[in-house]
């Protein structure tokens, strides 16, 4: 099930691990092998990660278990230990994206999140690993696809937002199928017309590997759909433009504050007073929490 030393660096090539972890990886891969409690934990969660790969409504089982076993495992290898998970269901996940024909290319950019994630928590806290495994649990499970610039997520409608839509003239229920979009980093601008590629590639995507699942609309949960961002950005922001794609499901009213500061600046925990003013997305988001707003979740659709 895991792989061997001797596979294991061209796996995380394929996943787009940095460079600079693959060695780490590769020792810390003899620390797990010789820890029967470790390999068997290990054995667990990828059992548990592929069961009824595809299917909807595991996240938060899925996310809990993660979350509630990392602990588990041996000190030394804290956050990579997700990264074995992900690398030893590897092949189920490429059994499935066979079996839905999902293109080797799509297949690729998808999975390469794993080397994006780690990325990340390079860029904001200086390490390596995978702190927060639940968000990949989607791509190793066939849910989520990376199509362009925008990433998509087979879900369903939640109850607020279902009820937002059906308000709104359509006819849906919670549970009816859609399309979750999200915003991956290191991606490049999200411009208009990396927004429109994505999409125009998203629609026949769906319907020809997921033809028994219409997804008529896509919904959105992000605070970059905190509609108070068109006071502080300009009106031909990138930001502004993603906005106006959207209509509003339903709003939130609880501070979200620390999403904002976390993806804008890397820390969801540095001083407000410090935050830096460099782009006009800085000034937008540390402006505002220095003159004692707050951000919030949005919560947006479009019909697709």
């Amino acid at each position: 099930m895991l792989p061997d030393a001797e596979e294991l660096p061209e796996i995380l090539l394929d996943l787009a691990v940095p460079h600079e972890d693959i060695n780490e990886l590769v020792r810390l891969r003899r620390v797990l092998a010789r820890d029967t409690d470790a390999m068997r934990l290990l054995e667990e969660c990828v059992e548990a990660l592929v069961k009824d790969i595809g299917e909807h409504g595991h996240w938060t089982r899925l996310t809990e278990l993660l979350l509630a076993r990392l602990p588990e495992a041996p000190p030394e290898i804290g956050s990579y230990f997700s990264v074995y998970v992900f690398a030893a269901a590897l092949p189920a996940t490429r059994a499935y994206h066979r079996e839905r024909g999902i293109p080797a290319d799509v297949a690729r950019h998808t999975l390469a999140d794993l080397g994006r994630n780690i990325a990340v928590n390079h860029k904001r806290y200086g390490a390596g690993g995978v702190p927060v495994p639940q968000w990949l649990v989607p791509h190793f499970r066939g849910e989520l696809y990376q199509l362009g610039r925008l990433q998509y997520e087979r879900a369903r409608l939640g109850e607020r937002t279902a009820r937002g839509l059906a308000a709104a003239g359509l006819d849906v229920e919670p549970g009816t199928p859609c399309l979750n979009l999200h915003i991956p980093d290191f991606q490049g601008p999200l411009s208009p017309a990396a927004c429109d590629r994505s999409l125009d590639l998203a629609r026949p995507f769906f319907a020809r590997h997921f033809p028994e699942e219409r997804h008529a609309v896509a919904v959105c949960h992000s605070w970059l759909l905190d509609r108070q961002l068109k006071q502080h950005l300009p009106a031909d922001s990138n930001i502004v433009h993603f906005q106006e794609r959207f209509r509003t499901a339903y709003d939130d009213k609880e501070p979200a504050d620390a999403d904002p500061v976390q993806f804008v600046f890397g820390n969801s925990g540095l001083p407000v007073a410090t935050l830096p003013r460099r782009t006009s997305v800085e000034r937008a988001v540390g402006d505002h929490l220095r003159a004692g707003g707050h951000w919030y979740l949005g919560h947006g659709w479009f019909p697709l």
